[in-house]
């Protein structure tokens, strides 16, 4: 495996500053917590704690709450802004980064587009992998919503690439940490998908995982964002701890002790 893209200069996580409660929810489509909790702010970042279920942008012709709605209601408070940095689905939880202003984004998505940023996700895979660790590389063509797997000779075809290690063996599952060398949407369910190891709870991709009872939602969280700040050019990490239902899975999935 290569080397993290920066020396891993990890800050204190700091205590939440604050949480930002959206307005006029709807008590039957919302499935997060009334506060979202804010891991880091400062004049030129806001990272978000995203619970799963929350939108990261809204849906046109929709009312349901985003986080962008939620982070930019309340900056406008202050007279800030509140700019989407990156994406992350909505049944995915964890960290999700905005900025103030554009000079700021600009900066941001010049790191993502460079595949320079450090994206660490968890999540539990059926099975036990073969490698402990490895590097996965598909090619992914967009179909509609789904992404479907092709070859590096399609002219539609973009690289994926990730790398993962193998936490913790659990009960018929794998707890798996993914550093995330590209950024393609759905990308991590689809390449364990290709390995032969669903992401537990994955409904869109393997339809037997509507069978899963244990988690209502893809076991998939963004636990670590790390980039260097716009301004100061310093390295900048934010983590996110497991949400209980994610706990809970982990728990379920617990191997019995040996005597």
């Amino acid at each position: 495996m290569s080397e993290e893209p920066y020396e891993k200069i990890v800050m204190k996580k700091p205590r939440p500053k604050r949480s930002y409660r959206p307005r006029n929810q709807n008590r039957r489509t919302a499935r997060f917590s009334r506060k979202v909790a804010v891991l880091y702010e400062d004049d030129a970042v806001v990272a978000l704690d995203k619970p799963a279920g929350l939108l990261a942008v809204p849906v046109e012709g929709s009312d349901m709450p985003s986080a962008l709605s939620i982070v930019a209601e309340e900056l406008k408070t202050r007279r800030e802004r509140a700019l989407i940095v990156h994406r992350i689905d909505r049944f995915t939880s964890g960290v999700l980064l905005f900025a103030k202003t554009d000079a700021d984004r600009h900066k941001l998505l010049r790191q993502f587009l460079a595949h320079t940023t450090l994206r660490e996700y968890l999540t539990v895979v059926r099975g036990h992998p073969a490698q402990k660790q490895a590097t996965l590389i598909h090619y992914f063509r967009r179909e509609g919503m789904f992404q479907q797997l092709t070859n590096a000779s399609d002219p539609e075809g973009t690289r994926a690439e990730l790398r993962y290690v193998v936490e913790r063996r659990l009960r018929g599952a794998s707890l798996v940490r993914v550093t995330l060398i590209t950024g393609l949407q759905n990308q991590i369910r689809v390449q364990f998908l290709a390995l032969g190891h669903a992401v537990v709870g994955d409904r869109k991709y393997d339809k037997e995982e509507a069978k899963e009872r244990r988690i209502d939602r893809v076991a998939l969280h963004a636990a670590r964002l790390q980039f260097v700040h716009p301004r100061s050019g310093e390295n900048v990490s934010v983590e996110s701890p497991l949400p209980p239902d994610f706990q809970s899975l982990i728990k379920a999935l617990q191997p019995p002790a040996r005597a």
